[in-house]
């Protein structure tokens, strides 16, 4: 059942935001489209938003004109999949005034690369059962938008080869499973240069998903201020309030923005639109704060 949509606290906020500023549609790999992803915010009691698809901003005009309609605060956005010391990273955009500048040359370089990518995934999930991969993920996407992890998860669970998307990404296509191909995808440094030269604000995406050490970690988020990079989500979903308090220590000492998202992708699972554990009390400043977006996050619909 979907959880409620729950606001946001940060030390000084005078009123908490419902906002959410990491969501999926049929652009990506995820189950609604634009416009319906909207509504669902709207429905959920959210007023701010941005959509973020995988290395796309291909659903954003659909989701703005519904956002209007709508009456909420929408801001474009991208997750950008990029590479960092041989693990994949994502990287959150969130993006003002659009794509643009070298920004836009790197969306067309990551399609061509997720079209690449597909293919090594589809011939390497052929050899755990899954034949003709590539036209059985393409019949899950159910459109011509670059294929994801995600459609070939649902292939494996429609192939009878799993029993669910979770197991699919535990046992073949999750962090340094035989689906797990990244060697394609951009350093860190550059694509957060794509996001800083369009003006933008350069989001480490779920820093706690990733499986590194706290040392690890900190060696993460200095070299991506190093990049020019801005902000990490504090919250990602739902996680224990401890570990986000220490995340927030992290961010503050490199005087990170924090953000937050629910990373929502489909309907139905327990990360809806707004779903994801509060902010713990933190002097950490919010994103929605930081110069670039202010005018824009603090406006009116």
């Amino acid at each position: 059942m979907p959880m409620p949509p729950l606001p946001v606290r940060f030390e000084g906020d005078p009123e908490p935001l419902r906002i959410d500023l990491h969501m999926h549609s049929t652009a990506s790999d995820g189950a609604l489209p634009p416009a319906e992803v909207v509504a669902l915010c709207a429905a959920r009691g959210l007023t701010h938003m941005a959509l973020t698809d995988h290395d796309t901003v291909a659903g954003v005009a659909e989701a703005a004109a519904a956002a209007e309609e709508k009456g909420l605060v929408l801001i474009a956005g991208c997750e950008l999949s990029t590479q960092w010391r041989g693990i994949g990273i994502h990287v959150v955009g969130l993006l003002p005034d659009g794509a643009r500048g070298p920004l836009v040359e790197g969306l067309a370089a990551q399609a061509v690369a997720r079209e690449k990518r597909a293919g090594t995934i589809a011939s390497r999930m052929e050899k755990v059962g899954l034949a003709d991969a590539l036209a059985k993920a393409r019949e899950q996407a159910g459109s011509e938008r670059p294929l994801g992890r995600p459609d070939f998860a649902r292939a494996l669970v429609a192939a009878g080869l799993v029993p669910d998307v979770a197991t699919a990404f535990r046992k073949h296509l999750g962090n340094g499973k035989p689906g797990d191909v990244k060697a394609l995808w951009p350093g860190l440094a550059e694509a957060v240069g794509w996001i800083v030269d369009a003006g933008g604000v350069a989001v480490l995406a779920h820093p706690l998903r990733y499986s590194l050490t706290r040392r690890k970690r900190g060696l993460l988020l200095d070299d991506f201020v190093a990049a020019g990079g801005q902000a990490a989500e504090l919250v990602s979903g739902f996680q224990n309030p401890d570990v986000t308090r220490d995340l927030a220590r992290q961010l503050q000492e490199r005087d990170l923005y924090a953000s937050q998202g629910s990373d929502f992708h489909f309907p139905g699972g327990h990360l809806a639109p707004g779903s994801m554990s509060p902010v713990p009390r933190t002097a950490t400043l919010p994103v929605w704060t930081h110069p670039r977006l202010a005018p824009r996050l603090n406006s009116g619909a």
